[in-house]
């Protein structure tokens, strides 16, 4: 069956995305969990270790706490508190922290650091699977044990106000609630006014036990402009005053005899340098907890504070409320919070935490026994009983006061390396839905490249067999095999599979699609080998002969893809790739500049052929016209690498990117600064008037005029949302979402994408006409440029507008005169598409993701859009970049008909290869220490990558099939 190279790279590249997708459902592990369904409740607790008699009574103590206030502020850094700003950020906080009856602690949040895996943590005591940060956008109901479902089950009345996550998270458990949007971030204030309206009616109140509030406007802030915004302070000032009106009204509630309340603050993440959050960098990670309560000591002066992790807090508040732990925690109590009970309280306190950490460690590791936490318990527990004995006896020595401290000390061990072990585990890997994705890809690869001689032939059509491939034997004997190995695996595993889990339709239908293409890949294995090392077919800039034969720059481009890929095994090379494609960029500009000196300064010229002047001469001159263009076109292009190397070096400067050198200055920082945004203003008007110049150029008339105004809405959407100003505006003036400005740009974008697609439409399906064709594409294009502008930030514009002059430069003086070929383009395209990636600000750091687009122009959150416009803003580049090589093969008359096919089927090429590559790399490094802080993110981010690329092949496809039939 012969199909063409984009149809046939397509089809490789969506089944793909199908076998990387069963590979992350794989390698993502569930998180660890009980193998118990059922929750923990008070009558299954154990009974107080007594040596040499019956079993004491299931005694609990009594709780420490009548009511608790969680006060959460979204992305709170423990340095906004603890930090030399803190007493200018938060003073009446941290005169609590210094002089009040307070625990003070740096509690530290497991990566993920985004909301939704974070309540997940502070609720259940667990460490959800990194796989909940796609989960952030959709949060379903959480069904297993946690702190809230006991408070419920024990009778306690709970209310809510803030992020209606937890109401997602959490329904029907709270008497009263009032959710917010937590993902419209540009609103930072009236989001916090709607929790604070209800506290005053609240806090005068006593039908309640636990009230939950979540602030959300700081986290909004550090999205917007930072953690170094002038909007923080007064931010952080507002959070103080409202800490303080529930101080005191806890104070004034307090009544002599009862039990005390606490008040907790914390932050369910931190914020990194650039405002965002996700990774694994110390301000995402440390948050403040601030314990405060009358039942505490009162302090004498600051204190640093200590460090825990932020799932500790669970079952410190389970046991403060004599609540049972979540089944699923692998938190320790705080010591701290018990050091006003007595000694018998705090042991027995000790022993709930260490028997609920046991039976966790009993169901997720088969060899618990040989834990050293498991064993410190054990020996624990009886010295506990010892002690437990002598104190029932009425002993009141000293010896028994040490005693009791030794087995403290003891508890506190067996705590600490139980709580460790789980939380090493994190959760299970499906190792056989990850060999399955596996075999998948890499089948996909090898028939990928197998077709290489065909793809790029001058056909470029491929001859899959694929009936004789299903009419073997050898198919349906794979078939039986792999069936045969499935129900082995499904019914012996241990642990429940995902692939396991899929219907039989489906996993048949994998089966024989797996069978089928090992078929296929023998059968064309088969049919190379005659052929050798020569491969048929020239490329359409090659001269010479029919064999394969690879230039400098054809060696350049290879051994860079290739190292490119190879580098992704060092955890150094990943978290710094950015490094590593502005080298390839910087070596690609200067192979590109020696070409152009050998095409017009050193290449031979035959006997006939005129001398041209090296250097500009008077015979260049206006009158006469041609040797002047030559002139002009010569020195052009000699001057194109160093420009393009120019902007990259200024480009790289604007945004400072990977984990090194994230936190120094940069000049986006200093554009953005308020001191500068007149500034700013100036070059975000330069830069989108040159947006204009550089695009309007392929449009029709009706499109320019809608690009202008669009551009202009743009400028007005910055203003109206405080970025830029408009001459006659001032600094101090009131800031809107301008949501309706966006919309005005949304307009003619949609316009622009009619026109072009109207035009698109008429070429393929009216008159088969090429100019029609090559102007529906570049206005397509243009469209495309326009809803980027919209969503970049306004010092990002410079890398909006390098990139259209770097791509106008190569295309006329570059590609076109030194008759590059389909492949050779496609791959430098490429390459400029990462570097430009990284150029953005982008890193692979889910931190660098800018969530705020998602909402331009939204008055509320709306998932789709949301998510769409986020993904376009975050692989702006690539995308601008190979949409670009998709306009400019296809508008190229004198390349040979099949350069699209070529285009698209080196695209595919170059995304298969590392992304197949790098599965194998994280598995083999899958109980690396940097996995999930920097392995993983890496993981994420090539996935979403391979998803777009099969999309803009498919576009590729359609390209080449419009100009087929033009052709016809």
């Amino acid at each position: 069956m012969k199909v063409r190279s984009s149809v046939f790279a397509s089809f490789i590249l969506i089944f793909e995305v199908f076998g990387v997708a069963l590979f992350l459902r794989g390698f993502f592990p569930v998180p660890l969990k009980s193998s118990v369904s059922s929750k923990n409740k008070l009558s299954d607790l154990p009974a107080e270790p007594l040596t040499g008699s019956s079993p004491n009574s299931s005694r609990l103590p009594q709780p420490l706490f009548k009511r608790v206030v969680i006060m959460l502020v979204d992305a709170l850094r423990e340095d906004f508190v603890f930090g030399p700003n803190g007493r200018r950020y938060m003073p009446y906080t941290r005169h609590v922290v210094e002089k009040g009856s307070s625990h003070s602690f740096v509690a530290k949040a497991r990566p993920p650091t985004v909301t939704m895996p974070r309540i997940k943590a502070l609720t259940t005591g667990s460490i959800p699977g990194f796989i909940d940060v796609v989960m952030n956008l959709n949060s379903p109901a959480l069904l297993e044990d946690n702190l809230l479902w006991q408070a419920k089950t024990a009778g306690k009345k709970m209310v809510f106000y803030g992020d209606d996550t937890w109401v997602r998270l959490f329904p029907k458990h709270f008497m009263e609630y009032d959710g917010t949007t937590s993902f419209f971030v540009s609103d930072y204030t009236e989001v916090d006014n709607n929790v604070t309206r209800h506290l005053d009616s609240t806090l005068k109140r006593d039908d309640w036990d636990i009230l939950i509030l979540h602030y959300l406007g700081l986290d909004h802030i550090g999205h917007i402009s930072g953690p170094h915004s002038s909007l923080i302070q007064p931010k952080l000032l507002e959070m103080d005053d409202i800490l303080k009106k529930i101080h005191s009204a806890l104070i004034s509630k307090e009544a002599e005899g009862s039990l005390p309340y606490l008040l907790v603050l914390c932050g369910d993440h931190g914020m990194s340098e650039t405002g965002s959050h996700g990774g694994s960098s110390e301000p995402e990670v440390n948050t403040p907890l601030v314990l405060i309560s009358p039942a505490f000591k009162r302090k004498v002066g600051m204190e640093k504070p200590g460090v825990v992790e932020q799932v500790d807090l669970t079952p410190t508040l389970a046991l403060g409320l004599g609540l049972p732990i979540s089944q699923n925690s692998v938190g320790r109590v705080i010591p701290g919070v018990l050091e006003e009970t007595s000694l018998r309280d705090q042991l027995r306190y000790l022993h709930l935490n260490g028997h609920q950490l046991s039976c966790l460690l009993k169901d997720s590791t088969p060899d618990y026994e040989k834990e050293a936490g498991f064993e410190q318990f054990r020996v624990a527990e009886k010295a506990h009983g010892s002690w437990m004995k002598l104190f029932l006896e009425g002993n009141t020595s000293e010896v028994l006061t040490n005693m009791g401290k030794k087995v403290l000390k003891q508890y506190l061990e067996a705590l600490a390396a139980m709580s460790s072990a789980l939380s090493k585990q994190l959760g299970k890997y499906d190792m056989y839905s990850m060999v399955a994705g596996t075999v998948f890809v890499f089948q996909l690869l090898l028939v990928l490249l197998l077709a290489m001689p065909e793809a790029l032939s001058g056909e470029a059509t491929v001859d899959l067999p694929v009936l004789s491939a299903l009419l073997s034997l050898p198919f349906y004997l794979l078939c039986l095999l792999l069936a045969s190995v499935h129900v082995l695996v499904c019914t012996s595993a241990e642990s429940s599979c995902y692939f396991c889990s899929l219907s039989w339709g489906l996993v048949f239908a994998a089966v024989a699609f797996s069978s089928a293409m090992f078929c296929i890949l023998v059968s064309m294995a088969m049919r190379r080998l005659p052929l050798g090392p020569k491969i048929h077919g020239k490329s359409p800039s090659r001269s010479g002969g029919s064999e394969w034969s690879l230039s400098e720059l054809d060696v350049l481009l290879l051994a860079g893809t290739v190292g490119h890929t190879l580098s992704l095994a060092a955890s150094s090379f990943v978290e710094e790739e950015h490094q590593t494609w502005y080298f390839l960029l910087s070596t690609l500009c200067l192979a590109v500049f020696q070409d152009v000196c050998r095409k017009y300064f050193r290449e031979q010229r035959g006997p006939g052929d005129e001398e041209e002047p090296i250097l500009p001469s008077k015979d260049c001159h206006p009158s006469a016209r041609p040797r002047a263009e030559v002139c002009s076109e010569r020195w052009l292009a000699l001057a194109t690498p160093p420009f393009t190397l120019l902007c990259c070096r200024l480009l790289r400067s604007l945004n400072q990117t990977g984990v090194q050198w994230a936190h120094r200055p940069d000049m986006g920082h200093w554009l953005n600064s308020s001191e500068h945004r007149t500034v700013l203003s100036l070059l975000a008007a330069f830069c989108l008037l040159l947006i204009y110049v550089l695009v309007q150029r392929r449009c029709s008339w009706v499109s320019k005029v809608a690009l202008a105004l669009g551009l202009l809405g743009v400028y007005s959407y910055r203003a109206a949302v405080g970025n830029v100003l408009f001459p006659w505006q001032h600094s101090g003036r009131t800031m809107s979402k301008g949501t309706v400005e966006a919309r005005f740009v949304y307009v003619f974008i949609l316009g622009i994408f009619f026109t072009g697609t109207k035009d698109l439409l008429r070429s393929q399906l009216v008159t088969a006409d090429a100019k029609l064709k090559s102007r529906g594409l570049w206005e397509i294009y243009s469209g495309l440029v326009l809803l980027v502008s919209l969503l970049f930030r306004p010092h990002n514009l410079p890398v909006l507008c390098c990139c259209l002059l770097i791509q106008t430069l190569m295309a006329q003086f570059i590609w076109k005169k030194l008759h590059y070929d389909a492949a050779q383009t496609t791959i430098m395209h490429y390459w400029f598409g990462q570097a430009f990636f990284y150029f953005q600000g982008n890193s692979n750091n889910i931190a660098t993701v800018d969530i705020s687009v998602g909402f331009v122009g939204l008055e509320s959150y709306v998932e789709a859009p949301a998510v769409f416009l986020t993904a376009l803003s975050t692989y702006a580049g690539p995308l601008l970049w190979a949409c670009h090589l998709v306009c400019y093969l296809s508008s190229q008359r004198d390349r040979s008909p099949v350069a699209v096919g070529h285009g698209c089927y080196c695209l595919a090429l170059l995304r298969s290869v590392p992304a197949a590559a790098y599965i194998v790399l994280v598995t083999a490094l899958r109980y690396h220490l940097f996995i999930w802080s920097v392995f993983s993110p890496k993981l994420l981010y090539e996935s979403m990558h391979l998803l777009l690329t099969a999309g803009v092949c498919l576009f590729f496809n359609t390209m080449e099939q419009s100009h087929s039939s033009s052709k016809s």
